[in-house]
Parts: C-alpha cells; structure tokens; sequence
C-alpha cells in the first residue's frame, strides 16, 4: 500500500472549513485522494458505497475526518453508527470540529474515535493546526482492507 492508496474522507458542512483544510492537507505534502461529504448522511452513504455513492468500489484503506456538528445526521451519530457496525468498526476516524467541550472530546473518545483535534477559531491558528495534521497523516500507518474469512 502507498500513501497515494488512502482516500481521506472530510466529512465538514462549511464550505470554507472544508476548502482550508483540504488546501493545507495538500499544502502540507499530502497526496492522497481526498473526498468531500457534506452532511453526515453523506459521509455514512460514502463509506456504505450507498445513495448517490452505491456505484463506487468499497475498497482501499479510508479515513475519516469528521466534523461534530452537521446537518442531516451530526458527528456523534456517524461515529456511533461505525463503531457498532463489525464492518467499519475498526476506520480510523479523527474528529476535527470547533467544539471543545471536555465532555463532548471524552464521548467521542468513549464512541472510538482514533483522536480528537480542535479547530482553533484564528485563521492563522487554524491554518497551523490542519499543517500540523497533515504532517501526522503523512506518516501514520493505516489499516488497508482485510480480506474477508
């Protein structure tokens, strides 16, 4: 597997949230495919390979960057539905919203979440944060697809 094989799936209803941090995963040295899901809903029929994505190939590694408040279906519940779903229950889902709220960080972390990133509300801040996180993401290890037994 190489690095160019991982899609990252940014499911963020801001248009302007999602423009910067895909801008600066890539300005950051990321090359990987990087795919937009507006609403939870969406994110959920990306990954289920269902709605407007049934035509798509459920295959190769994916993560998730999940924003928490959304429309249609929020965070919580797509990281609740994928964490008790024995097929998506091991994708790496690194929540990426504004809200800082102690318990809202530990839910997520209870839920399965592999880490919880707050997006700093100054520009200059944000920016570094989502740099930051692309340099991460160019050297974690994913899990690819394990073959069904």
């Amino acid at each position: 597997m190489t690095d160019r094989d991982l899609t990252i799936l940014l499911a963020e209803d801001d248009e302007g949230h999602a423009f910067l941090v895909q801008q600066n995963l890539i300005d950051a040295g990321l090359s990987n495919r990087i795919v937009h899901a507006k609403d939870g809903q969406e994110a959920l029929d990306y990954i289920h390979c269902t709605g407007t994505f049934a035509g798509r190939s459920c295959s190769g590694p994916l993560l998730l960057l999940l924003d928490i408040n959304m429309p249609r279906v929020d965070g919580v519940e797509v990281l609740r539905r994928l964490k008790a779903d024995p097929k998506t229950d091991q994708l790496p889902v690194i929540v990426l919203t504004t809200t800082d709220d102690p318990r809202e960080v530990r839910r997520c972390y209870e839920l399965g979440c592999s880490s919880y990133v707050t997006k700093p509300v100054d520009y200059d801040r944000f920016v570094e944060a989502i740099r930051r996180l692309g340099l991460f993401l160019s050297i974690v290890q994913i899990p690819g697809e394990i073959p069904p037994m």
